[in-house]
């Protein structure tokens, strides 16, 4: 039981660490997925 405490203690504390990655990554993917429509919208016109 005390092993299992202890991960989830660890786990929680990188996923709090994390969450400004996550965030940044967040915005990557968006900023692709933007230039990915721009490039169709281009390509149609």
């Amino acid at each position: 039981m005390r092993k299992i405490i202890t991960l989830a203690l660890i786990a929680s504390a990188l996923a709090v660490s994390a969450c400004n990655t996550i965030s940044g990554f967040g915005r990557d993917v968006e900023a692709v997925g933007d230039a990915v429509t721009n490039s169709a919208e281009d390509a149609r016109n």
